[in-house]
């Protein structure tokens, strides 16, 4: 969980700096709740995650089945919300979102790999 923290800091940091300074169209203003709502759903799959191991780990395949299904449904409900109130500029937002998806995912999945290669 701390690896995802220092990458949500270190993301953070960029996005500060390259809105503040440069001021790029291509970063939607809302993206800081983008950011807050990744590091929360990967706080909430670290939890589950080492729930699922804790016991069995025969249990890991359907508790990291559940998690990424998890996932995919709190971001529909976040952006649907967000697209709900009326948001100004919703394809950047999605935009920035999926790429957030991404990055949060394929750092998830270094995690992982690292983690079962070592056990």
């Amino acid at each position: 969980m701390l690896r995802t923290v220092y990458a949500t800091i270190s993301i953070g940091i960029v996005l500060f700096l390259v809105q503040h300074f440069f001021n790029p169209a291509w970063i939607h203003y809302q993206i800081w709740y983008i950011l807050a709502f990744f590091l929360g759903v990967s706080f909430l799959i670290h939890r589950l995650m080492e729930y699922g191991l804790r016991d069995n780990s025969k249990k890991f395949v359907s508790f990291y089945l559940t998690t990424i299904v998890g996932r995919l449904i709190l971001s529909i409900i976040f952006i649907a919300l967000f697209l709900y109130n009326g948001l100004t500029d919703s394809f950047i937002f999605v935009i920035n979102f999926f790429a957030l998806y991404l990055f949060y995912t394929g750092f998830e999945i270094y995690g992982l790999y690292c983690n079962l290669r070592r056990d």
